[in-house]
């Protein structure tokens, strides 16, 4: 008897043990992954801005980076419009979520809709999104955009993220 609760303990110890693994497996440097390969380890809906838009310093950067990735070249100096679609206005052409925005930067608008996602808010757009997850150096980078776009975000509150789920 004594023999069978030590086997047991042993048991569980080592899945404790295996848990702490998995978990520090699950701790990502965003510094260290190009977003096309968060993408490819992430389930679909799992993506999660580790950044908020209240986080001043992060979203200078990401605003930075917004102008360095030549977003504004389509989007207008400050996400506010040009040839393409505002980043700041209340329209979430995709959903407003994080997983779909991060998606959506990284894989283009026609990679997006092959993935199964269809448009939910109009927009006047001269072109699809072309995919800007080869030319963005790594996963925090464009966290730290999408984290700027949300700060600029002038709509609805209750839309911010997207559509709330009761109005879906």
């Amino acid at each position: 008897m004594v023999g069978m609760v030590v086997t047991i303990l042993a048991g569980a110890s080592a899945l404790c043990g295996l848990g702490r693994v998995w978990a520090d497996d699950a701790a990502v440097d965003y510094t260290k992954i190009a977003p096309a390969d968060l993408i490819a380890k992430t389930p679909q809906g799992k993506l999660a801005n580790p950044y908020n838009d209240t986080q001043a310093g992060i979203v200078a950067e990401g605003g930075k980076f917004l102008q360095s990735y030549s977003c504004s070249g389509c989007h207008g100096g400050g996400g506010g419009g040009g040839m393409c679609p505002a980043l700041t206005n209340d329209i979430w052409v995709y959903g407003g979520d994080d997983d779909t925005l991060f998606r959506l930067v990284t894989l283009g608008s026609d990679e997006l809709q092959k993935q199964g996602y269809t448009r939910k808010g109009r927009e006047n757009v001269v072109g699809p999104m072309p995919p800007f997850g080869a030319i963005i150096k790594n996963a925090d980078d464009l966290w730290k955009i999408l984290a700027f776009i949300r700060s600029k975000y002038s709509g609805d509150p209750g839309y911010k993220f997207g559509t709330p789920p009761d109005q879906q």
